[in-house]
């Protein structure tokens, strides 16, 4: 099957995926972007798999306040500083803070376990997945504190 450019432009666009990616998701699904997306998402989740046991030891402290009622800092650990300067590595950190504050998880582990707020078809979990399939880094959510006005 030939595969057209502007359909790994598009699909580069959509996913931030690798050329080679785009270009080898697009021919296993047979042009189907549809089909190419989920393809990359899985073999992002692959790639997740294999980096899991690796040390994190560089990351960012995102802040975030709602309305001044409602405070989140969240802990996001990676591998090294380069890719914790990253875009895709800090919206990561912002997106757990806001769901820390919209739906209040108690533990890391219930935090990644949540359906993520933005995108209920996909977990917590799966997202952080998807940034490490992107970046090819180790992330972790460290630690993280919630803080409500009122709550004692």
């Amino acid at each position: 099957m030939d595969i057209k450019l502007t359909d790994i432009k598009l699909l580069r666009e959509q996913t931030g995926a690798g050329i080679a990616d785009c270009k080898e998701a697009l021919k296993e699904s047979d042009g189907d972007l549809v089909k190419a997306k989920e393809w990359l998402k899985k073999k992002g989740l692959d790639k997740a798999s294999s980096k899991v046991e690796r040390e994190v030891k560089a990351g960012i402290v995102d802040v975030y306040s709602h309305g001044g009622r409602v405070g989140v800092l969240v802990e996001v650990l990676c591998e090294t500083d380069f890719v914790a300067r990253t875009d895709d590595f800090k919206n990561l950190a912002h997106e757990l803070s806001l769901q820390i504050a919209s739906m209040n998880p108690q533990s890391v582990e219930d935090l990644l376990s949540q359906e993520y707020v933005r995108d209920n078809s996909q977990t917590v979990d799966q997202l952080i997945k998807s940034v490490v399939g992107k970046v090819g880094e180790n992330i972790q959510v460290g630690r993280f504190e919630r803080i409500a006005l009122g709550d004692v």
